[in-house]
Parts: C-alpha cells; structure tokens; sequence
C-alpha cells in the first residue's frame, strides 16, 4: 500500500499503475495481480495498492528482484511515495 507525497499528480499516479499493470505479462511468477486507487470510502485511507499472489516464496522473491519491479519502483513509485506498507504471507 502506498500514500503518494504532497503534490503527487493524477498522472504520475495513472503512470504508476499503468507501469505495475504490466508486470504480469513480464514476469512469470505472478499468479495473480490487481491494483487500484482507494476509492475514498474511509479518512485516513492509503491511496493506492498492489495485491499479488505467487505460488511460493521463491515466485515471490523472483518478483520482487526482477529487474522489471524494480525499475517500475526506482524510476515511478520511489520519488512520489511518502508512505508504504507490505505484508507477505504464506496460506
């Protein structure tokens, strides 16, 4: 989950979500991927999340050191966050 910095803009948020929207047809690890902005239902919400499913641990760090991840992240999510916050688990 992110919260964008002051001063973020609607298109540098619709460029993050267009680079992670098209990661799955990138890296094969990924079983499942959505992503959206809140839709503003709560105060205090974040304001946009990713939501992945892998089939192990190992898909999982495949995704996230892929060099594709990490230039989305370096070169769009990096200079507008403020806040993020993750959790992984394993069902």
């Amino acid at each position: 989950m992110f919260k964008w910095a002051e001063g973020t803009t609607t298109g540098q948020q619709e460029e993050v979500a267009a680079k992670l929207g098209e990661l799955p047809g990138v890296i094969e690890e990924i079983r499942e991927y959505s992503l959206g902005a809140d839709a503003g239902v709560n105060p205090g919400a974040y304001d946009f999340v990713v939501v992945a499913d892998f089939a192990g641990r190992d898909a999982y760090l495949a995704y996230r050191d892929h060099p594709s991840h990490r230039a989305v992240v370096e070169q769009y999510i990096t200079p507008i966050v403020a806040e993020r916050a993750s959790i992984q688990y394993e069902a």
